[in-house]
């Protein structure tokens, strides 16, 4: 527990310094630089056997950097994306029983996932390093709303075959929790009402649920693998992917819905 503890307090200075100690992204584009090598590192273990891993790596890294410099791919990248959540939804329902979805095509489909949700947060980070920790306190209210509300009350599980402990009775405790803070930040900080609060919390809630899929999903991936932890890199943690699973979901949903509402003048920045 102490060594989850000190890890997790390392982790929120440093990415806490990357977000806010420069308003250029001199910190906060190598961290995620590091943050996508590692994760695609780890991505190479859940799929069937690669056999040369830094080639996936070398991929997914010049893919990455080249979409954060042609800002008008990223909106591509979270709509890509989002087709294959809603595919991911379909699968974690039908695990162990269909399994077709695993093959080399997870390739493609890691590339897709990581350049998503790196952009997103770089997006979100360009508009207001604010933002982007929005979706990260959300993340992370609504997963602890979850695990409490569900060691206590959990009866119904939502997906037996992929995480056992998990329940529909934590993910409503989940959420709720989670839109106290998205509710909260709507009205007392933000203060927007009308149709701009609704559409927010909306957007928000699709958030929350996004990144409980986004946790399902590695969890599958981690079973059909037949893995404990994507990684070793954070002690008590595992690795990146371990921490991430969420917001590999959350974040590319947020930024196409936070990028929707501007266009539409409902928010503004």
């Amino acid at each position: 527990m102490w060594q989850r503890i000190k890890t997790a307090v390392v982790l929120i200075v440093i990415v806490g310094i990357a977000l806010f100690a420069s308003q250029t992204p001199v910190l906060f584009a190598p961290l995620l630089a590091i943050g996508v090598t590692i994760a695609a590192h780890e991505w190479t273990k859940l799929m069937p056997k690669w056999r040369q891993p830094i080639v996936f790596v070398l991929i997914v890294l010049v893919v990455t950097l080249a979409s954060l410099m042609l800002k008008f791919t990223w909106v591509a990248w979270w709509l890509a994306s989002l087709v294959i959540w809603m595919m991911a939804l379909s699968w974690v329902t039908k695990f162990p029983t269909h399994t077709k979805w695993y093959g080399q095509r997870l390739a493609l489909m890691g590339v897709v996932i990581l350049t998503a949700s790196i952009t997103a947060m770089f997006y979100l980070w360009q508009a207001s390093p604010w933002w982007l920790m929005y979706v990260f306190l959300m993340v992370w209210c609504a997963d602890s709303g979850a695990y409490f509300v569900g060691r206590k009350l959990g009866r119904i599980k939502m997906a037996p075959n992929v995480s056992p402990n998990k329940s529909m009775e934590g993910l409503a405790g989940g959420l709720v929790t989670g839109l106290v803070v998205v509710i909260a930040i709507s009205v007392f900080k933000l203060q927007l009402t009308g149709m701009a609060l609704v559409a927010f919390i909306g957007l928000s809630a699709l958030t929350i649920l996004s990144s409980v899929l986004g946790d399902l999903f590695e969890s599958m991936l981690k079973r059909r693998a037949n893995v404990k932890d994507s990684g070793t890199i954070l002690p008590g943690h595992g690795g990146i992917l371990d921490r991430i699973d969420s917001l590999l979901s959350a974040t590319p949903v947020f930024a196409l819905g936070f990028w929707g509402l501007q266009q539409l003048g409902l928010l503004v920045v």
